[in-house]
C-alpha cells in the first residue's frame, strides 16, 4: 500500500536538495522552511539514517549524505515520471484549457480585461484563471503560464519580460485640490496611506523618501498603514488620503479618471518587472504559446 506521506517527504527531500537548503525549497514549493524541515525529518526517521549533513553558515548549508546523493537521481525521475502522468490524465480535452495564474491585485486592474479580449479573440480556448502568488503552481505544471512581479530570479521556470514598474502617488479627485496647491504643503497636510505589503529587492520608496523629494515638510507619517495592496487601492479610491502604488496596478484607474496621478514629474522606478512565466521542463502548447505571444506583444496596447 502507497503512502501520500513519503510523497510529501520525498517532494520536499529532492527540492531540499536541488536547493541545498529548506528556505530555497520553501519558496519553491509554497510553505514555510519549517514545515520542509519537519517533512525531511520525518523522511530522515523513516530510512533510519540521516539524509543530509547540516552545516552552521554558508549558502548551501545542506549537503547530501553519500546513500542520499545515490537516491536522488531515482527519486526526480519517479517525481519526474509522475507529472507526466498526470499530464496524460488531463487528456485531449485539456488541449484547449489554459490555466493562467496572477495575484488578485493585478486580475483586477491589469489582466482581466486583457483576458476577456483574448476570450473574444479565440472562442476555441476555454481560459482557467487561478488566483495566487504562488510561484510553485507554475514551477510544478498546476499552471500552464502565469504572470509575476519581482526580481525575475524564481527556479524552475522560464520568464519572459512584460514591462517594468514603477512606483506613482494617486488620490482621488474628490481629494484633489485645485493645480496650483497640489503642492508640498498640501500633501504634507493629507493622510498618508502606506502600503506595508512586503517588497523585498523592490527599492519601493517610503513616504519619508517621497516627500523629501518633493520637497514637502517633515510630517507624522503614522497615516493609515494596510498590509493589502488591493485594499491601499480601494482606500485611495473611496478617498481616504494618498497613496504610493505600482503604475501597473492603477493606470487603467488613473486613465478613466477614477484616480489622479501626482507629482508627474517625479520618477520612482522600482527594481521589479511583469514576467511571464512558464514551467522549466514543459513544452509550451499550441493554444498557451498563443496566450503567452499575445500577452507579450500586446502589453502595451490598450484592450
Amino acid at each position: 500500500m502507497r503512502s501520500l506521506n513519503r510523497l510529501k517527504w520525498l517532494h520536499a527531500f529532492e527540492a531540499t536538495a536541488r536547493h541545498g537548503s529548506f528556505i530555497g525549497a520553501a519558496e519553491e514549493l509554497g510553505v514555510t522552511p519549517a514545515a520542509i524541515g519537519q517533512l525531511v525529518r520525518a523522511l530522515e526517521e523513516w530510512v533510519g539514517h540521516p539524509l543530509l549533513h547540516r552545516k552552521r553558515s554558508g549558502k548551501e548549508r545542506l549537503t547530501l549524505v553519500s546513500e542520499a546523493q545515490e537516491a536522488l537521481q531515482d527519486i526526480s525521475q519517479g517525481l519526474d515520471s509522475l507529472e507526466k502522468g498526470l499530464g496524460k490524465l488531463r487528456g485531449r480535452q485539456s488541449r484547449s484549457v489554459v490555466v493562467i495564474t496572477a495575484s488578485q491585485v493585478l486580475v483586477m486592474n491589469w489582466l482581466m480585461e486583457r483576458l476577456n479580449l483574448f476570450s473574444t479573440l479565440h472562442e476555441n480556448i476555454d481560459l482557467r484563471l487561478n488566483v495566487t502568488e504562488k510561484l510553485m503552481d507554475v514551477s510544478h505544471g498546476e499552471a500552464d503560464i502565469g504572470i509575476r512581479c519581482g526580481k525575475g530570479d524564481w527556479p524552475a521556470v522560464n520568464k519572459t519580460w512584460l514591462m517594468d514598474e514603477e512606483a506613482v502617488l494617486v488620490c482621488s479627485p474628490q481629494l484633489l485640490p485645485p493645480p496650483q496647491a497640489c503642492q508640498g504643503q498640501w500633501l504634507a497636510e493629507q493622510k498618508l496611506i502606506h502600503d506595508d505589503t512586503p517588497h523585498p529587492g523592490a527599492n519601493f520608496p517610503s513616504w519619508k523618501e517621497v516627500l523629501e523629494a518633493i520637497g514637502a515638510p517633515e510630517v507624522n507619517q503614522n497615516g493609515l498603514h494596510i498590509n493589502s495592496t488591493s485594499a491601499v487601492i480601494l482606500s485611495a479610491l473611496s478617498g481616504r488620503g494618498v497613496a504610493i502604488v505600482r503604475k501597473a496596478l492603477v493606470n487603467s484607474l488613473i486613465e478613466t479618471g477614477q484616480l489622479r496621478q501626482l507629482h508627474q514629474d517625479q520618477r520612482w522606478p522600482l527594481a521589479w518587472a511583469y514576467y511571464v512565466v512558464t514551467p522549466e521542463h514543459i513544452v509550451m502548447r499550441p493554444e498557451v504559446k498563443l496566450l503567452h505571444d499575445w500577452l507579450v506583444n500586446d502589453v502595451f496596447v490598450d484592450p
